[in-house]
């Protein structure tokens, strides 16, 4: 099947890019493995996510939040908008289909993708002048290799899985990780009774959503470093000094990190309240090295773990790169602010760890670059 544009991934990245496209009037074709779009937000996430973002920061291209919306927004409401969205903008991504291999033609000039129909089982051949991956990151959980875990007669899980706290309760849970997910899933897990650990492995910023979103606003119009070390300071007027309970913050500001490295720093839900109280307990310095020693020194203390530890690409599992355009986690080699755009017609949307602004960027660039070539 010749196509123009083949869009593989429905997520906000695929619908986004699916939607700029549109608007230049590009016929193009998404598919998806998935028997629905964003998976990931319906399927792959605890009960009580919202945003962590507020709503200006939050919407894709062409289409803003209603009036009435949250300022950060829940679960339900994200999908509501993104199901609208897809309305709104005509999208029909073909479900159920599983990409099994892409690879670059230099006779034809065209995309050659494999794929499977999972449901009638057929096997489907596309050939596309241009080619987006839009699968994103967090195409599978990533779980450490542990020495001993496989012999942790516990629940051992990725917070891919985890739902809520509710039957965690009495029981001695270890939380892996302590990013925005681990943070969150330890509170829930405090909340609902659960005798809670959180292991530390990287220096963390830990800010409120207001704050965040007071820096968002003013490094649109004052220097970045000028406002790390404003929201910075508040931050510690706010929260005190956590390196005494085992959390320690980076020395880059909040705000340049995310911008140079794409890690967000933690969007406190009352998870640090928690640790000062002793509620949730903290493993302090347990970098990677060491989590090995500590697993198997403390696991028999434990009845469950819950792995907060992220999530890594799958499509260096099915892009055949010649080129090495992608490195071993399944993300572009190229780094930001160009991660978006590779060799001969193929493009990335929504691997820029730049949250849903990055992937609305993604979206403009890509549709604009294939506009101008078309």
């Amino acid at each position: 099947m010749k196509l123009a544009v083949l869009i593989i991934g429905a997520g906000p990245a695929g619908l986004a890019t699916a939607a700029c496209l549109r608007q230049r009037s590009i016929p193009y074709l998404i598919v998806e493995r998935e028997d629905c779009s964003a998976s990931l937000w319906r399927y792959r996430t605890y009960d009580r996510v919202k945003l962590h973002l507020s709503k200006e920061f939050s919407s894709l291209p062409y289409m803003p939040h209603p009036d009435g919306t949250p300022t950060y927004i829940p679960k339900e409401e994200f999908l509501k908008y993104l199901y609208c969205y897809a309305e709104h903008f005509d999208i029909k991504p073909r479900y159920c289909t599983s990409v099994v291999s892409a690879a670059y033609d230099e006779g034809t000039s065209r995309w050659i993708v494999a794929a499977r129909d999972t449901v009638a089982g057929t096997e489907i051949l596309y050939a596309a002048k241009f080619l987006v991956v839009a699968t994103g990151e967090n195409g599978e959980g990533r779980i450490p290799e542990i020495l001993g875990l496989e012999s942790f007669h516990g629940e051992a899980t990725h917070s891919s899985t985890y739902k809520s706290g509710s039957g965690y309760a009495g029981k001695r849970v270890l939380v892996v990780g302590a990013g925005n997910s681990g943070m969150e899933i330890a509170y829930d897990l405090a909340s609902h009774g659960a005798d809670t650990s959180i292991v530390a492995r990287s220096p963390v910023h830990i800010m409120t959503k207001g704050l965040i979103r007071l820096g968002m606003t003013f490094v649109q119009y004052i220097p970045i470093t000028i406002v790390d070390l404003f929201i910075a300071n508040i931050a510690d007027f706010i929260f005190g000094d956590l390196s005494k309970y085992g959390i320690v913050r980076p020395r880059i500001g909040p705000l340049l990190l995310k911008s140079k490295t794409g890690r967000s720093c933690v969007i406190d839900v009352g998870t640090a309240g928690l640790i000062k109280k002793g509620i949730v307990k903290v493993f302090k310095g347990i970098y990677r090295r060491s989590l090995e020693t500590m697993f198997n020194s403390n696991a028999g203390i434990f009845d469950a773990i819950v792995f907060a530890t992220g999530y890594k690409s799958t499509a260096n599992l099915w892009l055949k790169d010649d080129k090495c355009v992608l490195n071993n986690d399944g993300r572009p080699s190229k780094g930001y602010p160009n991660i978006w755009k590779g060799e001969n017609g193929l493009y990335f949307s929504g691997f820029a760890r730049m949250g849903l602004a990055g992937i609305s960027k993604d979206a403009y660039n890509i549709a604009n670059d294939i506009v101008s070539v078309y």
